[in-house]
């Protein structure tokens, strides 16, 4: 299957970048290279792009769409949160500009092997985003206690009826193991009760969260971003494009610390903690999606786009 991917407000994202021709720019998230592809055709002819990416997949499809840049990228097969030891293996301290896509790429959802979606039906529970990795989807459904699974079906997808699809979960699994993404979805449409049914499929937040959990999306992200911030140049940029509540909350949280200047009790006469600002925020509130795009792609709906500056 050729490895496509939809790029969500690509120019948008371009645009927050602020792009030089000499620039140095960090794509985290490299999925279909659409993004990096245009980083690197618009910061010619010496600007550098290093990008990391947990799919295989995506880096060897990247490897040959980027192939007329040659020279001039760097790809690692890693996760973005390794930020720091990627540039210091480039002997690089500084960036121009960094941009991460959360989001899941297409190629994943689309490609009925990877065990993503809960549209595919009888395909292996997976959805790790580096399959060399040990823990799977099929081990969280089948392995996981019942109050664990409850808890990040209610965290990480935001489930109303979290307890009760983790309750089904365990007893399906007493007499087999569950295997399938279609197993999973006919005990979750079961779980819940008609009339919650009418807003979306009913396996959708369940499906979030068990990959989240799998693929640890959300552990060490604020602490990334701040680790990115450190590297940026001063006037360089942080572009986050997220795509559930929980991503764009650890992300609005993280820059709003960021921006605060002196955490200290206000009854202080002085600075005592030495906080110093350090970005400004560009987006005080998130871009989404233009309606046409929305209707072109309906993955780009729940998009947020924020964008912030070193000082």
């Amino acid at each position: 299957m050729k490895f496509v991917h939809y790029s969500v407000m690509k120019e948008e994202c371009l645009s927050g970048l602020d792009l030089k021709s000499d620039g140095i720019y960090f794509d985290g998230t490299l999925g279909g290279a659409g993004h990096s592809y245009e980083i690197l055709k618009r910061t010619a002819p010496s600007g550098r792009l290093i990008a990391t990416d947990l799919d295989k997949d995506a880096i060897k499809n990247a490897e040959e769409k980027l192939r007329e840049f040659d020279g001039r990228f760097k790809l690692y097969n890693t996760n973005f949160k390794n930020i720091d030891q990627v540039l210091d293996e480039e002997g690089i301290a500084q960036i121009d500009g960094a941009l991460l896509d959360l989001g899941v790429s297409s190629y994943q959802l689309d490609n009925r092997e990877r065990g993503f979606s809960y549209l595919s039906d009888e395909i292996r529970l997976d959805m790790r985003m580096d399959q060399s990795s040990g823990k799977s989807a099929w081990e969280v459904v089948n392995y996981y206690e019942k109050s664990k699974l409850a808890y990040i079906f209610s965290v990480y997808g935001e489930e109303k009826f979290a307890d009760n699809i983790a309750k089904n979960i365990c007893e399906v699994r007493k007499i087999k193991p569950i295997d399938t993404t279609g197993e999973l979805v006919k005990i979750i449409d079961r779980s819940i009760p008609y009339k919650f049914k009418q807003n979306g499929h009913p396996a959708k937040k369940v499906f979030q969260a068990i990959r989240i959990e799998v693929n640890e999306e959300l552990d060490g992200l604020g602490d990334c971003l701040k680790n990115i911030v450190k590297r940026l140049k001063k006037g360089g940029r942080l572009v986050v494009l997220t795509f559930h509540s929980l991503e764009d909350r650890i992300v609005k949280q993280t820059f709003k610390d960021l921006e605060t200047d002196c955490i200290c009790d206000k009854r202080f006469p002085v600075c005592v903690c030495g906080k110093k600002r350090e970005i400004k925020i560009l987006t005080k509130k998130p871009i989404e999606a233009s309606a046409a795009e929305c209707e072109e792609n309906t993955r780009s709906h729940s998009a947020k786009l924020r964008i912030i500056e070193k000082i």
